[in-house]
């Protein structure tokens, strides 16, 4: 905390001491030669999504019998342990969301 108001404490007193220092049209010479900015592209994202798309069916298409016999073995599975099951594994994504959280709360603002 302490840390915190060292730093913003120092970032005004620098802001409010730094005047304009002339350097001869130097700083705009410089964004001039700059290249744009780049457009982000709708293809991307699409190009994206069609490789995940296409993945999925070949990993289901190699699974095979894989993906009917875990189904029908989690269709024949007593109710309580498939609830436990899922209360578990919503235990493990709330402690990984809790986690990363509270990380980023403790992270240092840049």
């Amino acid at each position: 905390m302490d840390e915190q108001l060292q730093e913003d404490w120092l970032d005004a007193r620098l802001r409010d001491e730094a005047s304009y220092i002339d350097d001869a049209g130097f700083t705009a010479r410089v964004m001039k030669q700059l290249p744009p900015p780049r457009q982000s592209k709708w293809s991307r994202s699409v190009i994206l999504f069609a490789a995940t798309l296409i993945a999925c069916a070949v990993a289901y298409f190699f699974a095979g019998d894989f993906v009917l016999n875990t189904a029908a073995f989690l269709v024949a599975m007593p109710t309580t342990t498939v609830f436990a099951i899922a209360g578990f594994v919503a235990l493990i994504v709330m402690a990984l969301g809790t986690s990363v959280a509270m990380a980023r709360v403790r992270a240092p603002r840049s």
